[in-house]
């Protein structure tokens, strides 16, 4: 048994236990649980997970990682199995899924597959010591994602290794052709992987009225890629707005760790802060929809509120002459989930007009794999800088 409020609950040894349970999707605890080891196979766990039992293991630590794998191949095996009967039962019906309804079922697909393999978990002392036969040492790893821990804890090993490469990705960081230096993302927030929209805000034009150099506002940081991007650029000062607690601790990780400290200011605001700025620039979430994880509120947006609410507020804080740079991919259009003229008609009720747009196509792997279930759409994919002023 287990409540929603962050406790987990099992039988063990004919008595009844219970740690706190951690989820960063946000997921409830599982409601049912069951005691695993090195003698359970692979294919009993894969039936329990289906079934929403999660398997607690005390078991060896590796043997654990090896289990993950295999439910991961049956899981994928599942996947590529309903893909193909779905496509032979449109055929029959004499029609193809439109873009909408192939983004709708993979992403259901995959939120089923993650649900899967949240299943199996791992055990944590106070510290974030595992109390299991040749578990790593991962402490710094969970103390960067989750704070310290006073208590014991119960988390899935699918999450753990999400924690464990996130520390990776800090400690290496990512680099950054046009700041010629790294990155350092920390968990949950979104690296800047995807380098086109970076080189777009690297080489557009600066609006004239920024001939001073004076000021930009970066609205929702993240890492404070494109704060830095900006002050290297020779902007004097660059207010970065975030919400995210992680992500202002982040951008303001990495401002200093660039020497940018004293042009870069990292606050905490819903949007834009308090003034004008001749340039505002904003790269909000690229797809309309609902984040199923904290991660994925850098690629959701709920109703295209962020978007919306960017438009909708530019030009009261644009100086005259200024631009708002807003850096936006196309795969909702050709995913069939906004189109064009909504977009158009959002900027033009805002008082807004498109002075340029500069484009770029993607060069990520999925946008040239004939495998990925999107890839029509991601094929045709382009990301745009679009730099809009206020109507004269």
């Amino acid at each position: 048994m287990s409540d929603t409020m962050g406790q987990l609950s099992w039988l063990e040894g004919g008595a009844e236990r219970s740690a706190q349970w951690r989820s960063e999707s946000g997921w409830p605890a599982p409601k049912k649980v069951v005691v695993a080891d090195d003698t359970m196979n692979a294919d009993t766990a894969y039936r329990l997970a289906l079934e929403g039992t999660a398997l607690l293991w005390r078991g060896d630590f590796q043997n654990a990682r090896q289990l993950l794998n295999a439910l991961v191949r049956r899981v994928e095996h599942k996947s590529d199995r309903a893909r193909r009967a779905k496509a032979g039962k449109g055929a029959a019906k004499g029609g193809a899924p439109t873009p909408a309804e192939l983004f709708h079922r993979h992403r259901l697909q995959q939120l089923q597959r993650a649900r899967t393999l949240a299943m199996l978990l791992i055990p944590f002392d106070a510290g974030h010591a595992i109390p299991l036969r040749r578990a790593p040492d991962v402490r710094e790893a969970c103390l960067e994602a989750y704070g310290p821990a006073d208590s014991a804890y119960v988390a899935s090993l699918r999450e753990l290794l999400g924690v464990i490469g996130a520390h990776e990705w800090r400690r290496k960081g990512v680099r950054i052709p046009a700041l010629d230096a790294n990155i350092h993302p920390w968990y949950g927030v979104f690296s800047p992987v995807r380098g086109e929209y970076v080189e777009l805000v690297a080489q557009a034009p600066l609006p004239k009225a920024t001939a001073s150099m004076t000021r930009a506002f970066d609205i929702g940081a993240g890492t404070g890629v494109l704060s830095a991007v900006l002050a290297r650029r020779g902007v004097k000062q660059v207010l970065a707005t975030d919400m995210d607690a992680r992500a202002l601790g982040c951008a303001r990780e990495n401002i200093a760790r660039l020497g940018l400290a004293a042009q870069v200011d990292v606050i905490q605001a819903d949007l834009f802060p308090e003034g004008r700025a001749p340039l505002v620039v904003c790269n909000p979430p690229w797809l309309p929809g609902k984040p199923s994880s904290a991660i994925e509120y850098a690629i959701y947006d709920p109703d295209s509120r962020m978007l919306k609410g960017f438009l909708a507020g530019l030009a009261q804080h644009l100086e005259p002459g200024g631009e708002g740079w807003l850096i936006l991919s196309d795969l909702a259009e050709h995913l069939g989930l906004r189109p064009r003229e909504q977009l158009l008609g959002w900027i033009a009720a805002a008082g807004l007009e498109v002075a340029a747009r500069h484009d770029v196509r993607p060069t990520h792997g999925k946008a040239s794999d004939p495998d990925d279930p999107l890839h029509a759409a991601r094929s045709r994919e382009v990301t745009s800088l679009w730099r809009l002023r206020t109507l004269s």
